[in-house]
């Protein structure tokens, strides 16, 4: 490759491997864009490592007729997506190409990678932000530009809690990037799940199970730079990617591809590397904020496995879905104990944080000795905390259930916790006495 101009010659294909094709006679850097040109047309590819005398590059789709000899053509710089205003209301794959129907999308086309703000340059987060879901707004609390991940096992309504939230969100924008998704539940949660009321107020990117891991990572980047295009006019925006465990796959797929060693339970390094550059996109900016919600799927209820355990490390708070709870019917399943907002106590006063603290600790108490009330062997009076939580159970279990329809009023979601913790404590206080 030496004398070689980058970008102002073409070279040709040398090998296919999969979704890999080695582009020889060129000189490249990682994250180049370039085109593959077959007999059928142009491919657009990106180059994901380089080594001597050839690149390594991703095609974005199907290799099928590419052949050894093809030519490939740089492009001028990274691929670029459309941002902005034009994209409310549009469901768009991971190349901002529109896939509702409903024509082009008249927006500026920029590169998806973008760094994180500087820590300095960013925003406190001082003001909660409500949900719509009358558990979080309650006990885990949510602020704004605050990242959480949503940690469940398949099935148990991920998808259903996010709906709700974009619903019920009384951020001005959501964006809403399904990664690895299957391609029948697409359309279902845009039309059912999300609805038009949903829909109209947010921007939909989508790439399901069966295309490249190039476009599956891309998708998640790009509704994060739709994010911040948004973010940067004041608005706050609410990000959900669901589900970052699909976009690490995708992620060791590249990395194994790019030859990178497969580490911690078959992950490559670069997945590591990923996950803080991705999430710290999200948060406070210098004008207005990015609020993300991160599913992470944790199969058999491991939560420790690489990918849930760097991301909790990275997140500002985790939110459990509870299987059990499911086939109870209580929905949504979020376990209140096992939840946690690490910023709850900045953005609620006192009084709000003195409600929860004493739901949490009746919650804590019920749990403690529900073993012993299955089998009939608690005797009443052997802890004033637990008798005032067994008391009021079914009010907590009103409380904390919520249909997929319902939003919850933020302000009134607090007046009925502060009405059951005020029940509790009388409760309390009349068994001590």
């Amino acid at each position: 490759m030496t004398g070689l101009v980058r970008g102002t010659v073409s070279g040709g294909v040398r090998r296919v491997i999969g979704t890999e094709v080695e582009c020889a006679g060129l000189r490249l850097a990682v994250g180049d864009a370039v085109d593959v040109l077959t007999r059928e047309g142009p491919r657009p590819a990106e180059v994901i490592a380089v080594q001597d005398g050839a690149a390594s590059a991703l095609v974005l789709g199907s290799t099928t007729g590419i052949a050894r000899g093809d030519r490939v053509r740089p492009r001028t710089g990274p691929l670029t997506s459309p941002v902005g205003p034009a994209l409310l209301g549009r469901v768009v794959d991971a190349l901002g190409r529109p896939l509702d129907g409903r024509g082009p999308i008249l927006a500026p086309a920029v590169p998806v990678d973008a760094p994180a703000p500087p820590a300095l340059a960013r925003r406190r987060i001082d003001a909660p932000l409500a949900t719509g879901v009358r558990l979080l707004d309650t006990l885990c609390t949510v602020g704004r530009g605050q990242r959480l991940g949503l940690f469940a096992g398949s099935g148990v309504g991920k998808s259903t809690l996010l709906s709700m939230m974009v619903r019920g969100t009384d951020a001005d924008i959501s964006v809403i990037a399904l990664v690895g998704e299957r391609g029948r539940e697409v359309r279902e949660f845009i039309e059912d799940v999300l609805g038009p009321e949903g829909l109209a107020r947010s921007v939909v990117v989508v790439a399901t199970s069966d295309e490249p891991a190039l476009l599956r990572l891309r998708a998640a980047t790009y509704a994060t730079r739709i994010a911040e295009g948004f973010a940067d006019t004041g608005a706050d925006v609410l990000l959900t990617v669901d589900s970052l465990t699909r976009l690490a796959t995708a992620q060791r797929e590249v990395g194994l591809a790019a030859g990178e060693p497969p580490t911690s339970r078959g992950y490559p390094p670069s997945v590591f590397a990923l996950l803080p550059r991705l999430l710290e996109r999200a948060g406070p900016r210098v004008h207005g904020t990015i609020t993300a919600f991160y599913t992470i799927l944790v199969e058999g209820g491991d939560h420790d496995e690489p990918v849930a355990d760097a991301a909790r490390s990275i997140l500002d708070g985790h939110v459990v879905l509870d299987r059990q709870l499911t086939t109870m019917g209580r929905f949504p399943a979020v376990d209140p104990l096992a939840s946690l907002s690490r910023l709850a106590t900045t953005v609620t006063s006192p009084e709000q944080i003195a409600d929860a603290t004493t739901v949490r600790r009746a919650l804590a108490a019920a749990a403690r000795v529900k073993d012993l009330v299955e089998v009939g062997a608690y005797a009443a009076g052997a802890d004033r905390a637990a008798d005032a939580a067994l008391a009021l159970e079914e009010a907590t279990v009103a409380f904390l259930s919520q249909a997929a329809d319902d939003r919850a009023d933020y302000d009134a979601s607090w007046s009925e916790l502060s009405a059951l913790a005020a029940a509790l404590r009388q409760l309390e206080s009349g068994v001590a006495a």
